[in-house]
This record gives C-alpha cells, structure tokens and sequence, in this order.
C-alpha cells in the first residue's frame, strides 16, 4: 500500500496540473470506486459538477482536495489507485473508475484508475482545523513526522504511554501517521531498533533518534519518487519511483546487512512481514 512518500509524491502532482481547475463533468465507471460517498454516484457527478479544484493537501495516506467552503473532494489510494493526467483524447485505462474533465482549454482530464478497487473517492463537510479545513473523516489521524506541527514531545510520551511495541506504535495513525510497513523496517534498521522492543523503555534520546530516521527515510524516499516494485504504483504522469534499489531491510531477506553482513531475516508479522537485521537489531530480552 502507497505510504506517505507515495502519496505524497501524488499529492504534488495533484497539486502542479489540477489546481483552480473547473469541473466540468465526473463519469464514475464502477461504484465501488465511491462507496464511501453514501449518497451514492450520482449525488457524487452532481455535486462536483462545476466545481472549483482547490490545491491538494494530505494527512497521511490519504490525500483531499478542498472544493467551496466547508467541502472537499477525499481521496484514499488503497492498494493500487492511480490518479492520472492524461490527454482528453487518450483511451480509456483497463481499470479506470472515475474521469473528471475539466472546463478549461488544456485538453487534459484526471482519472483514477483503481485494479483492486480498495481505493476510492468521496465527498465529505470539513472542521476547522489548526492549519488547513480537515475532512470529517481524517479527524482523528495523527499528524505525520515531516508535518512541520508535528508535536515530538507529545509522540515520545504516547509512546511510554502505550505499552505496546515500537513498530505496532509507528504504525498506528492515531499516534504517527504515514509510515507503513516499507518505511518502519527502514527507520528501525537505520536506529538499530528490533520491531518487537517495548515503547515504554524508549528513552527521550532514543525516540528522538528514532523519529531523525524516519524523517530522513521519508525524506530519501521522496527524492526518488517513492517506492515502486511493481505497475501499481506511480506518478500522476504514469512515472514509477526507484526508492526500492535503495532499501536497506525491507524485502532483503537473505541478503547482507550493509552495516555488519549478517544475512537479513523476515519474520511474519500482524499479516506482513518484518525484515531486520539480527545481529544490528538485538531482540529484546523477556521480561
């Protein structure tokens, strides 16, 4: 699943070619695409009919933009969304859900092109938020590490508040959002952390250190464009990023640690899996 380099990188692309655009029409080709719009498809084409494309923003894996006042248009990547600008006169994708075209001379259209249709769009009011109008839904996720509001205090206390494991706790979008699994196996082999250590025995230090890594990671990964290892993700140009040549743990089962040599191991974890070095990343003892 696309994490916050992704859609990140989506997010700028959203923000470069639609902005200020008009809508002038929306084709919604599955329905699965806004299930999560309730007042089903045609209150969706409706609504956006004539509207007016703010400039796109995020708040961890999920990218909106903001419409009139008090509404925005909700977008969720899932597995293998894709928004896409393509010439009006372009064939349709196989697995293209939504098109909006747009009432400008640019002879472009957006599509969200969606193969397993765990993506989607939807409509939904917004709350004042401290920076920017939030969407109801994403209320309650966190902000993420590169987020300048981002509060570091506030996240090393959750964390000895938690009582749970450093890697369920970087996952978890009430706390941090963004950071999925590629990006917690990074962070945790660049801090030499295992992924089952306890978050109530991080010290300020270590949480600090730990939060560097993520943002250098984050950082790294969105100067290559993302993480691509196959089709399913990219750019809206249709460009895959190149960030997996440089993964140092995840998916390199088997491989040598590029600190110590020690073949890198996976585990399955939580229904995935978590890659680590054994020799850098000391499990921790039993309690």
């Amino acid at each position: 699943m696309p994490e916050l380099p992704e859609v990140e990188v989506v997010r700028r692309g959203l923000a470069r070619w639609v902005s200020g655009r008009t809508v002038a029409g929306t084709q919604v080709l599955h329905p699965r695409a806004v299930r999560r719009h309730l007042a089903g498809p045609e209150d969706f084409t409706g609504r956006l009919k004539g509207a007016v494309l703010g400039e796109a923003h995020r708040r961890g894996k999920y990218l909106w933009v903001p419409l009139e006042e008090g509404t925005a248009l909700v977008a969720h990547l899932g597995m293998s969304g894709q928004f896409l600008v393509r010439p009006q006169d372009e064939p349709y994708e196989k697995h293209l859900r939504i098109r909006l075209t747009f009432a400008d001379d640019q002879g472009t259209d957006l599509r969200f092109v969606d193969q397993r249709t765990f993506g989607g769009l939807s409509l939904h009011d917004t709350v004042p938020d401290d920076q920017d109008d939030l969407p109801v839904p994403l209320a309650h996720i966190a902000r993420d590490p590169i987020d300048p509001a981002f509060d570091d205090d506030a996240f090393h206390a959750a964390l000895r508040r938690k009582r749970t494991t450093i890697k369920r706790a970087l996952l978890d979008q009430s706390l941090i959002s963004g950071v999925g699994n590629i990006y917690a196996d990074e962070a945790l082999w660049r801090t030499k952390l295992h992924y089952e250590r306890p978050t109530a025995t991080l010290t300020r230090p270590r949480t600090a250190e730990l939060l560097t890594h993520v943002r250098e990671v984050m950082g790294d990964a969105l100067a290559a464009g993302g993480t691509s290892f196959d089709s399913l993700y990219v750019n809206v140009n249709g460009e895959s990023g190149y960030f997996d040549r440089s993964l140092d743990a995840y998916g390199r089962e088997g491989k040598p640690c590029r600190r110590c040599g020690t073949p890198i191991r996976r585990r399955a974890w939580m229904n995935r899996s978590s890659y680590f070095c054994p020799h850098c990343q000391r499990p921790p003892r039993p309690s």
